[in-house]
């Protein structure tokens, strides 16, 4: 009877190799906070009374327009949208200012925002109801909202109502009224999109937009809100940056102010394609562009270099968010 001989034993599988820690991935969610912390670190080196409080309260300040704008615009890319009117709304918003001034404050500002609310509701329309794309909708509404910036405001327009100059320059408790109203506009937006059902519907759609619709979705409606939100942001910040340069230029107001709001989503983490807003990235976004802009001011750099390093910055994180893809397909 012949010996069974017994098989050699098979080798061990080799143990699947983790993920690596500092891949496309993690850069993405993460390397906007990396960035400011170092930069941070740089100027404190560097750049002489970095951390006095008049320093840091001016970067505040300063960084407010853009984070307002770049908070609704995460909004709308989150739906796998574009907003390129954000600037020209702001214009208008800051143009209809002196126009309604007599009428009291109150009604200055709120007819301020509700341009912005107009021009977001026909955005939305384009988008969502008409199905136009969304960069030609917007790319249209930026060129005529421009020229009704201009015809409603011509030239340049001092503000010296007292409740106008009192809301850019006065504080609480030590704190600017435009940071507390820019702290206050975040701390919505994070609401609005990690508590409630109209954020998860925009994600949703920003995912899947085709899918959103077979399940029952309200797309166009939840399209439409969205701009609309954006355009009341964006209207917001045109009355905020009035208010603290107490004038309104049609002709500059606003100006490129959709490539830092894009720039600050983008490098945040959010990604093109839509489907996540991140909150915190945004907002870390836009005062990593305050801060690059203050450092090359610092050290008498022009500014239009800052221009030039946020274009890199954008191209850099949306190359960082196209390698995600192809990894993950």
């Amino acid at each position: 009877m012949s010996e069974q001989v017994a098989a050699p034993p098979r080798p061990a599988a080799p143990e699947p190799r983790r993920g690596r820690r500092f891949d496309a991935d993690w850069i993405r969610r993460n390397g906007v906070y990396v960035a400011l912390v170092v930069l941070l670190a740089i100027n404190v080196v560097i750049t002489d009374n970095f951390v006095s409080e008049g320093t840091l309260r001016l970067q505040l300040i300063q960084v407010t327009p853009v984070l307002i704008v770049a908070l609704g615009m995460a909004l709308v890319i989150g739906t796998e949208g574009i907003d390129l009117s954000v600037g020209a709304v702001m214009a208008i918003a800051a143009a209809l200012i002196p126009l309604y001034i007599g009428y009291g404050t109150a009604v200055a500002i709120g007819m301020a925002v509700l341009a912005g609310g107009i021009s977001g509701a026909l955005a939305g329309t384009l988008v969502g109801r008409i199905g136009v794309q969304p960069i030609i909708a917007t790319l249209g509404i930026m060129v005529a909202g421009r020229g009704l910036a201009n015809l409603f405001g011509g030239e340049i327009k001092s503000i010296r109502d007292p409740g106008i100059v009192a809301l850019g320059s006065e504080s609480l408790l030590g704190v600017p009224y435009v940071v507390l109203i820019a702290a206050a506009v975040a701390a919505s937006v994070w609401f609005l999109v990690r508590r409630s059902t109209f954020g998860r519907e925009l994600v949703a759609i920003g995912g899947n937009k085709r899918a959103a619709e077979l399940a029952g979705l309200p797309v166009r409606r939840v399209l439409t809100t969205t701009y609309v939100i954006c355009g009341l942001l964006a209207a917001l910040a045109g009355v905020l940056l009035a208010a603290r340069s107490q004038a309104s230029d049609p002709t500059k107001v606003g100006l490129l102010v959709e490539l830092s709001a894009i720039t600050a989503v983008v490098i945040g983490g959010t990604p093109l394609s839509g489907g996540q807003v991140r909150i915190a990235g945004t907002i870390a976004g836009a005062l990593l562009m305050q801060l690059i802009t203050a450092t090359l001011i610092f050290h008498d750099i022009p500014d239009s270099t800052a221009q030039i390093a946020q274009a890199v910055i954008v191209v850099a994180a949306v190359y960082v968010q196209l390698g995600r893809r192809k990894a993950k397909s």
